[in-house]
């Protein structure tokens, strides 16, 4: 049978390979792999010289070849959701920089919901990930997943629900009683809460917490719902005071509402913030620090979180046989401007 050469097409070139960069740097084509394999061991004399044979013919390693041989794809999922909201692009940014200083690059799923984790799971499924990052509410059974296709998961900002799951998480409980103390012990008395989405674990979690704090000095809080947005928080500042019973103190569940709703308050309503209406919020974002804001809120120390978690899923990728933790960090209280305390 004769014998089939693949066609080169007119001015092109067939791809350099490892061969043809081994070749030429006189080393093995097992060196020229190790020098691109991040942590491989190579001495730097030879890596020089691969390098400068590799610069020399347009050589790039093939990701994808590459995954063949080790067994992986270097590619985590991260799954995040309503990236409307300031504090998650900062946690996205701090996510991928640490996972791309490990040679891993990121599979982002952005959700305009935590309900719709299910429809980014369907396609999650349809990569070979060496594991995921999720910052979104999983059932059990979407849990149990992970397991069954054997992708190691960590999950951010959330706890898995009656199952052992990796977690790293704010203290939210912690901080927003924090919050919730130092306002009483100021003189606030009527109190509303702003919620996030409704099916945001974060918002229930903090909710929750700035309530059981109230409840535990006999006070019932009026609670509006808000969307984590600018907008919905100036709403909620509005609706707050068309009735009689009208607070002097609003707990957003985030930064980004407490920022609308000051806004609100000051420019639409004339309320002097904090003189008459103490706002205070939940993140530390960058703009709650601006001058014309300079909002009470619990900064999550999301630098330390985020380390923690790419620690986390990197030793489980490594070694999928290590036992669920959950490591909880405190957020610091900063006392700005917009609050009595």
């Amino acid at each position: 049978m004769a014998k089939i050469k693949a066609a080169v097409l007119p001015g092109t070139s067939p791809q350099p390979t490892s061969y043809d960069v081994a070749k030429l740097a006189g080393v093995s084509q097992s060196a020229v792999s190790r020098c691109f394999r991040p942590g491989g061991s190579i001495s730097p004399e030879m890596r020089k010289r691969i390098q400068k044979a590799a610069t020399q013919i347009g050589y790039h390693p093939n990701a994808f070849a590459s995954g063949l041989i080790t067994k992986r794809s270097n590619l985590v999922a991260l799954l995040i959701s309503n990236l409307t909201n300031l504090y998650y692009p900062q946690v996205l940014a701090e996510l991928t920089q640490r996972l791309d200083a490990q040679g891993i690059r990121v599979l982002l799923f952005a959700l305009q919901a935590e309900s719709d984790v299910g429809k980014a799971l369907d396609q999650v499924w349809r990569y070979r990930v060496d594991g995921a990052i999720v910052a979104a509410k999983l059932s059990p059974v979407q849990l149990r997943a992970f397991k069954a296709h054997g992708v190691p998961i960590v999950l951010y900002n959330r706890f898995g629900e009656g199952e052992a799951v990796p977690s790293v998480c704010c203290d939210s409980v912690g901080g927003e009683r924090l919050l919730v103390e130092r306002l009483i012990a100021s003189g606030h008395r009527r109190f509303a809460i702003v919620s996030g989405p409704a099916d945001s674990f974060v918002s229930q979690e903090r909710v929750e917490g700035a309530r059981a704090a109230l409840e535990r000095h006999g006070i019932a809080p009026t609670i509006v719902a808000g969307q984590f947005d600018h907008e919905s928080g100036a709403k909620a500042a509005r609706l707050l005071f068309t009735g009689a019973d009208q607070p002097d103190a609003i707990i957003c569940a985030n930064d980004l509402m407490a920022i609308g709703a000051m806004d609100a308050a000051r420019h639409e309503l004339g309320f002097n913030v904090p003189g008459q209406l103490s706002i205070v919020g939940f993140d530390g974002v960058g703009p709650a620090a601006w001058p014309s804001y300079r909002l009470t809120t619990i900064r999550q120390p999301v630098r330390r979180m985020t380390e923690a978690a790419v620690t986390m899923l990197i030793e489980r990728i490594a070694n999928p046989g290590l036992p669920a933790e959950i490591r909880s960090f405190s957020g610091a209280l900063i006392e700005g401007g917009s609050a009595r305390i």
